[in-house]
């Protein structure tokens, strides 16, 4: 069992895990079943790589414009269609916390494309040219997202330290975002994207771990729970 399936309800597993000491190969082989079938497999990449085009896009890579070209389908159809995929997977595996966590982290990735679509084209009753009230929407947005995902930090600090501080990283990029989309300050926006960039190595991290245990290696450290009870 993986790391990342620290996350898993212990509710209802006792007698799953009785069955798997029945079936043939025993425990052993149903825990090499379930590494085998981590939704971080899927999941976690995906998250990865929408987190750097978004940090290409904070920090203004290849200018602000067609940083947003590239990035926007990768946030929908990478992230989006990619984290939903891994939740339906962590549901039909009994992983009800990692199905949280990443079915969360989908609907971040799906509505913010579509804000920024949605403002470019007038689908909510800012006009395009209107760039005060566009600011102000994406400040609501973030704020919003901000207390969310701050909400997920707490309430997960009984998984190892490493998805606290993946969390964490989240929290302080969306916060130094809301400040630089305030502000209009080019520079808080790219240290956001900083941030960005540095949440994505924990991603890395974490999809190497799973890929890992998955085609037989041993876990990476993951590191101690804040809260152990």
């Amino acid at each position: 069992m993986t790391n990342v399936e620290a996350a898993r309800s212990t509710s209802g597993s006792a007698g799953a895990h009785e069955a798997a000491a029945a079936a043939p190969g025993g425990p052993e082989a149903h825990a090499a079943a379930e590494a085998a079938a981590n939704p971080a497999l899927l999941g976690v990449p995906t998250f990865v790589v929408g987190s750097v085009a978004l940090g290409l896009f904070l920090v203004g890579f290849k200018g602000a414009d067609n940083a947003a070209a590239a990035m926007l389908p990768i946030l929908l159809f990478s992230n989006g269609l990619g984290l939903v995929g891994a939740t339906v997977w962590a549901i039909r595996t009994g992983q009800g916390p990692v199905a949280a966590i990443f079915g969360i982290f989908a609907a971040f990735w799906i509505s913010f494309p579509v804000l920024v679509l949605g403002l470019a084209h007038d689908w909510w009753g800012i006009p395009a040219t209107d760039m005060t009230a566009a600011a102000d929407a994406k400040a609501v947005f973030l704020l919003t997202w901000f207390i969310g995902i701050v909400v997920l930090t707490v309430a997960s600090l009984r998984l190892p330290s490493v998805f606290t501080l993946l969390f964490l990283l989240v929290d302080a990029a969306l916060a130094v975002v809301y400040f630089g989309v305030n502000n209009t300050s080019t520079t808080l926006l790219a240290v956001g994207g900083i941030l960005v960039f540095a949440f994505a190595l924990v991603g890395v991290y974490l999809f190497f771990d799973a890929m890992g245990v998955a085609i037989g290696g041993k876990p990476l450290p993951m590191g101690r729970p804040i809260i152990k009870s």
